[in-house]
């Protein structure tokens, strides 16, 4: 009985697999280089752009402040100098909070912008599989190895750039589609008992 059944799978499996077809997608890829996407990348670029320049301006004046501290120490009068060290320290606490709610709304932006690229990306993807007969289309980041033949993302970002034009503001040069893109990290603020100096991606 299990040789027959052997040979009936045998018989039967070459049948199976030739109706089986499947496809990948570099989702994460598509989403950055699609028209939406480089734009997108655009919007978060300058947005972190104004907010490491506050950051920039107001830890400047921190290291300003501390400097002048550091010269009046001998000068001034405990009261004053205990004042002065606690108008730095409320600075601080206060510089590294807009720190803070920076980096959420930096990631909030980005969440926003790249929300809907994915759903429409996926519209894409469902419709290339349906018209197509693809028994399944895998997103790549889980997949450990695929024959590039079954790769689709390319396809993919020019049948959704047809699909879905930029409806506002230029799409970046081509030299940058592969980079990594919207999540810029300013800077975290120096702690009080050094100098506060700026540090952030460029």
């Amino acid at each position: 009985m299990a040789v027959l059944v052997a040979l009936m799978l045998a018989v039967a499996a070459p049948k199976l697999y030739a109706q089986v077809r499947l496809a990948v997608v570099d989702m994460q890829r598509a989403i950055l280089e699609t028209e939406e996407g480089r734009r997108a990348k655009n919007q978060l670029k300058k947005l972190f752009e104004s907010r490491q320049e506050q950051l920039n301006g107001r830890q400047e004046q921190l290291k300003r402040l501390k400097a002048d501290l550091e010269k009046q120490e001998r000068v001034l009068s405990r009261d004053a100098l205990q004042k002065r060290m606690s108008e730095y320290q409320e600075q601080l606490v206060s510089l590294q909070k807009n720190y803070m709610e920076y980096q959420q709304e930096l990631a909030q932006r980005e969440a926003e912008l790249t929300k809907q690229i994915l759903v429409n990306l996926q519209g894409v993807v469902r419709q290339i599989g349906t018209a197509e007969g693809y028994t399944a289309i895998f997103d790549q980041s889980g997949i450990v190895w695929a024959p590039t033949h079954i790769d689709l993302t390319d396809r993919v970002i020019a049948e959704f750039n047809r699909a879905h034009p930029p409806t506002s503001e230029a799409a970046p040069a081509a030299g940058d589609a592969g980079a990594r893109p919207a999540r810029p990290a300013a800077g975290r603020p120096a702690g009080a008992g050094t100098n506060p100096h700026p540090r952030g991606q460029q």
